[in-house]
């Protein structure tokens, strides 16, 4: 993830703070920084690819004295780790910086560029600078520019701007990736994280979904989505390094739950080209994508990230793929084809019987790709080739971001091996990889859920029993469902194909059984509802259809159409 740091200062150079900020937020993974502070109210910027240490070098020799700016660390996403693609972006009028996925950068390029604009970098974020510049050319306020600006993006993001010779302004926004305002004496800052702000305040506010923050050096004024005056509670952090790594959720599981926008859509943009909307793959080191079959190995929650994938390679990819828990593996003795490859996935990269069974692999002439969360972890440097899944560290027990991440990468090299072997025209990568671009905000629409998802936990919590079914792709997501209810409540939760309800489990089900069903509107939805109707006349719980979010291409049916689709709603628990 990459991390944003913005300073309103009062009289102490700014670039110094920044990068000490920036040093907090080094444990997030980044491979290029920068810095832009106001300088006798010009815009300054130091960039440099690589560590911080680099940037540190640049400010040695050029120093910035300026009390105000902002401040980024960086993962390549949109164009290589090179200097030229580091944040800040700027023009003469406004710097910014940002994380996350605008996806409609392209259009809105091509608009700025036949309006005259010139574009350095090969980044999607370098519009947001010369989309407020338009702005500001119109006759518009700073704050005016900025807001009308932010109306304009499509996807996930968190930003801050900075004005040339405005030194009494600084601008927040976030939808779908986190923002925090440190309240100081005379001086207020901006950050990812609240970690970000803590070494200058202990007075920390969090902006919701969807705010724009305008903060001076004696206010902040918090605009909400739509655009009215909001209050945002002020939290006192008093407790250590870990309360503010927290920030104002209740643990780290549900911190890094909402996380999920910024951390799939870090690892989608590794590896789509928005430009032309395309996959590249960093070099495989010999993994050849158009292979006859591959295995997929992983333990717990990466088997079934692996378990999707499978269903996504054999039907977009056309490649035959068989999936294996590690800790078997190697044990059975398995065959292989004469053209194969092997999948290692790992959150660690420490995975012991993954890293066995990558070895077993590697004994057996099998090319190895780690998709691995933990760069020069054993599983890393050993697999011939790997795809890094940017979710940053995982404090929380249950995985959660990291399992989004993964499929993210394997959603990735799905289209990739489609291309491979020609099972995908360039429209269909294309079209995949548009669709790809619009997870993360996809991911902030499901949170919005929350409140009816916790009605939901209020219903299970004294359940002795918890059954998750599903199809397709669905069915693991459906074990991965049980998993995690089993590993953070200790109910005993098991996940079933939702087909085979009648081939045994069905007997299990009674009013004291809840049954939690993965029903996305696809094309298998007619024949999940078929299964609900199963557990009905067993008279097992089926949840208010509404709490779920039934999607097609991002739409939900009306009440109407669930009439329709659900013909005993209403008529069950």
């Amino acid at each position: 993830m990459c991390g944003i740091i913005g300073i309103l200062g009062a009289s102490a150079p700014a670039a110094p703070r920044l990068v000490e900020a920036l040093r907090r937020l080094e444990y997030r993974g980044y491979d290029s920084a920068g810095v832009a502070t106001l300088e006798n109210g010009a815009i300054e910027r130091r960039r440099a690819a690589g560590k911080l240490a680099n940037l540190e070098t640049e400010l040695g020799a050029h120093p910035l004295a300026g009390v105000s700016g902002i401040g980024h660390t960086r993962w390549a996403t949109h164009g290589a780790p090179t200097t030229g693609n580091a944040h800040p972006h700027a023009t003469d009028k406004v710097a910014i910086v940002h994380n996350g996925i605008i996806e409609n950068f392209r259009s809105l390029r091509e608009e700025l560029i036949k309006a005259g604009h010139s574009f350095a970098s090969e980044t999607d974020s370098e519009v947001i600078a010369h989309l407020i510049d338009e702005n500001l050319k119109s006759g518009q306020s700073h704050e005016q520019a900025a807001i009308a600006a932010v109306r304009r993006l499509d996807g996930a993001f968190g930003i801050a701007v900075l004005f040339a010779g405005e030194e009494d302004i600084l601008i927040g926004a976030r939808k779908g990736s986190p923002l925090a305002v440190g309240l100081g004496d005379g001086e207020m800052y901006l950050g990812s994280d609240a970690i970000a702000v803590s070494p200058f305040t202990t007075r920390v506010m969090f902006l919701e979904e969807g705010d724009i923050a305008v903060l001076s050096h004696a206010k902040v004024k918090v605009l909400d989505a739509n655009g009215m005056l909001a209050e945002r509670q002020v939290h006192t952090f008093a407790g250590g390094v870990a309360a503010v790594e927290k920030g104002n959720f209740r643990h780290f599981m549900q911190k890094e739950i909402y996380e999920q926008p910024e951390t799939t859509g870090r690892t989608i943009m590794r590896y789509v080209n928005a430009f032309e909307e395309r996959i590249e793959m960093p070099d495989l080191d010999g993994v050849d994508l158009g292979a006859d079959s591959a295995i997929v190995i992983g333990c717990g929650t990466a088997h079934y990230a692996g378990r999707v994938a499978e269903y996504w390679l054999e039907q977009i990819a056309g490649l035959a793929v068989e999936t294996d828990i590690a800790s078997e593996f190697r044990y059975r003795k398995p065959a292989f084809g004469k053209k194969s490859f092997s999948v290692f996935v790992s959150q660690s990269g420490e995975t012991a019987d993954t890293l066995a069974a990558l070895r077993y692999c590697k004994e057996q002439g099998l090319k190895t790709l780690a998709v691995v969360n933990v760069p020069e972890s054993t599983i890393w440097r050993e697999a011939d080739a790997r795809l890094p899944t940017l979710a940053g560290p995982e404090i929380g027990v249950a995985s959660t971001k990291a399992f989004t991440a993964q499929l993210s990468a394997l959603a990735a090299l799905t289209i990739a091996v489609g291309r491979a072997r020609g099972a995908l025209s360039s429209q269909e990568e294309a079209r995949l990889a548009h669709a790809l671009m619009e997870t993360p905000r996809l991911i902030t629409d499901a949170l919005k859920s929350e409140p009816e998802i916790e009605a939901i936990a209020q219903t299970l919590q004294h359940a002795r029993d918890v059954l998750y079914l599903g199809r397709g792709a669905s069915y693991p997501v459906a074990l991965e469902g049980a998993l995690k209810l089993k590993e953070i409540s200790y109910i005993h939760a098991e996940g079933y194909a939702a087909g085979e309800l009648k081939h045994g489990p069905i007997a299990l089900i009674d009013e004291e059984t809840p049954v939690v069903v993965v029903a996305p509107h696809d094309a298998l939805f007619e024949k999940t509802l078929s299964n609900m109707q199963e557990v009905a006349a067993r008279g097992g719980k089926v949840q208010h259809a509404e709490a779920f979010e039934i999607c097609e291409y991002g739409r939900r049916p009306n009440k109407e159409e669930l009439g329709k689709l659900f013909p005993f709603f209403g008529e069950t628990k």
